[in-house]
């Protein structure tokens, strides 16, 4: 069986080595790909956004699995695309993946389906928008309604940060038409967890729990990023919780779904927020979170292949769902000035002496070839896996393995863990 992986972070890199184990698979592609998937993979040369593009390659190529990696070929309708080939694709429907295409729609379902979120109100006028601010105070969150890399989420102190943050998405147009419309959102306080799950439209099968790292400096502070690192499973979804969490939230999503008319066929990733003991949604994404793919992924015991390819194929009932007992941990490396501005071409160091390394995967993020080095092409450059028998071990093991690698400006969390290991 061949598979084309679409998408070029740690995510697809995840997808693409969890893919190759299985016996099944004969060969992967990926489109565009990047250093570290290029030595388990074919990278073809077409960009993630090119439907008609991709669509081609895999008739050419008799490709018999299409896995989307990142958000933006989702809301823009690839997957529309290629069910009206008859394509297997993993992944939801335009019409689903609105649910992360904008924020606006993802919250007036939660309201029309009662599924536990922060109260917000919608604007499309700064003016109005900057008065609610004031009426309402601060701490308060402020939303961009688009696609925004992960950075169009403020969580504003003070009135003047959050006025400030309106000007910087409706006036500046820090994130173009992704601000069109904006969110100010109730800021809800206490501890995040990821909680993602597979569906084929009819039968739901839940993922292992993660929690992600969001803020660039350690103790959660600083502007957000698209993810500084994770672990699985995340002790602060208990097995109470993720009962409550699959009838109060997962059941309501799927009726939505059903009602709303949407074959949903994928992943759903639900933004937790624990706040006074009762799960929150902040936020949906409608495909494996990046970094929390990379621990997830390192923990499954079954073939992703299998598991994939039931879920296109509306025959998620047939596969068994099984996990290593292990806990997983990923430490994201990245550039200089990241999330703002930084170089890219900077040569990475280091790598060769991990890629035998037992229990320590390096997944490439923002990675590239120059001259035959690996070098720096992106804000979040690599992702150091590490597995271990309790999250001290996985955390000794992914730090220790960060001391081999080096490249110019090279920034980390040194915290990733420490919330899991003080429970």
């Amino acid at each position: 069986m061949k598979v084309l992986v679409i998408g070029g972070g740690g995510r697809e890199h995840a997808l693409v080595w969890k893919l190759k184990q299985s016996p099944k698979v004969t060969k992967v592609y990926c489109a565009p790909g990047n250093a570290g998937i290029s030595e388990i993979a074919e990278c073809v040369d077409i960009k993630g956004d090119d439907a008609d593009a991709l669509l081609d390659f895999v008739k050419y190529n008799w490709i018999d699995l299409t896995v989307v990696g990142p958000e933006v070929p989702l809301t823009t309708g690839i997957v529309d695309s290629f069910i009206k080939e008859d394509r297997v694709i993993f992944g939801p429907v335009a019409a689903g993946a609105q649910l992360e295409g904008s924020k606006v729609f993802s919250k007036d379902f939660m309201l029309r389906y009662g599924i536990p979120t922060a109260e917000y109100k919608t604007f499309s006028s700064y003016l109005q928008a900057a008065e609610y601010v004031r009426l309402k105070g601060a701490p308060i969150v402020i939303k961009a309604d688009g696609l925004a890399a992960g950075k169009g989420v403020i969580v504003a102190k003070t009135v003047e940060e959050a006025t400030d943050a309106l000007s910087l998405i409706m006036k500046d147009k820090a994130f173009g038409d992704a601000g069109k419309k904006v969110l100010v959102e109730q800021c809800l306080v206490g501890e995040e967890a990821s909680f993602m799950f597979l569906t084929d439209g009819k039968t739901v099968v839940p993922l292992a729990t993660s929690q992600d790292h969001k803020q660039i400096f350690d103790g959660d502070k600083g502007p957000n990023t698209g993810g500084m690192g994770a672990y699985s499973p995340a002790p602060v979804l208990t097995e109470e919780l993720n009962e409550e969490i699959m009838e109060d939230v997962v059941g309501p999503i799927m009726k939505g779904l059903k009602r709303e008319g949407i074959n949903y066929r994928g992943v759903i990733y639900v933004g937790i927020m624990m706040c006074k003991g009762k799960p929150y949604v902040l936020e949906f994404n409608v495909r494996f979170g990046d970094p929390e793919a990379q621990p997830i992924l390192s923990r499954l015991d079954s073939d992703l292949f299998e598991l994939l390819k039931a879920t296109a194929e509306g025959r998620l009932n047939e596969v068994e769902v099984k996990w290593k007992d292990e806990v997983a941990i990923c430490v994201v490396l990245s550039s200089k000035g990241y999330p703002g501005e930084y170089e890219k071409g900077k040569k990475i160091k280091g790598l060769d002496s991990l890629k035998d390394k037992k229990d320590v995967v390096v997944f490439h993020a923002g990675t590239g070839l120059k001259d035959g080095d690996v070098v720096t092409s992106g804000g979040r450059v690599l992702g150091v896996t590490a597995l271990g028998k309790d999250i001290r071990t996985a955390q000794d093991n992914a730090y220790k393995a960060i001391k081999e690698i080096d490249f110019e400006g090279m920034y980390y969390r040194k915290d990733i863990g420490d919330k899991a290991i003080k429970k």
